[in-house]
């Protein structure tokens, strides 16, 4: 099990930092700083990434456990396969992060401030968007939040997929082995 773990979470996690990779540089270099499509890329990415919480399942199941899996067993596979992706996400961003963009919250905020005024809100709700703002900007202060939040936004997803998967390829018993 230790071999498709670690074979499926770093196929996993190589692909997730890709595209983090490619997201951030796509983001930092636009002049709206974020659009729409390097979120989407960004979240088609992650899920091509998790999509190697299935395929790992699915393998183990077949070819290294004789067609048999407990929902718990494959639920901890998929987990630990998310896990090492999300860990590999979360150390590209922090190298990205303090070698490359140490300014990055600095711009969101700007450009999360700039979107708001632009939108017609009321000034109670650029105060909260300000205050948001100005409290993600302190905790990046600190890298245990970094890492928090950074785990937050793939690990979630990878969980969800893990459940999903553990209930689509759970199987108690192999009826080629039983009607041997």
């Amino acid at each position: 099990m230790k071999k498709s773990i670690i074979y499926y979470g770093l196929i996993s996690g190589l692909i997730v930092s890709a595209m983090l990779i490619l997201t951030t540089s796509l983001c930092y270099n636009n002049p709206n700083f974020q659009d729409q499509g390097s979120m989407y890329v960004g979240f088609g990415g992650i899920i091509v990434a998790f999509s190697m919480i299935f395929a790992g399942v699915k393998n183990f199941r077949d070819k290294h456990n004789q067609g048999v899996i407990t929902f718990s067993k494959a639920f901890k596979l998929g987990f630990y396969i998310a896990f090492i992706a999300s860990t590999m996400y979360v150390v590209t961003w922090l190298i990205e992060y303090y070698a490359f963009i140490p300014d990055f919250m600095d711009k969101y905020a700007a450009h999360e401030l700039k979107k708001i005024h632009s939108g017609g809100y009321s000034q109670a709700e650029i105060n909260d968007k300000i205050a948001d703002m100005n409290g993600y900007k302190e905790m990046y202060k600190n890298p245990a939040y970094i890492v928090l939040l950074t785990y937050m936004e793939i690990l979630p997803l990878g969980l969800v997929l893990s459940l999903i998967s553990a209930l689509i390829f759970k199987k108690k018993t192999n009826s080629n082995l039983a009607s041997d």
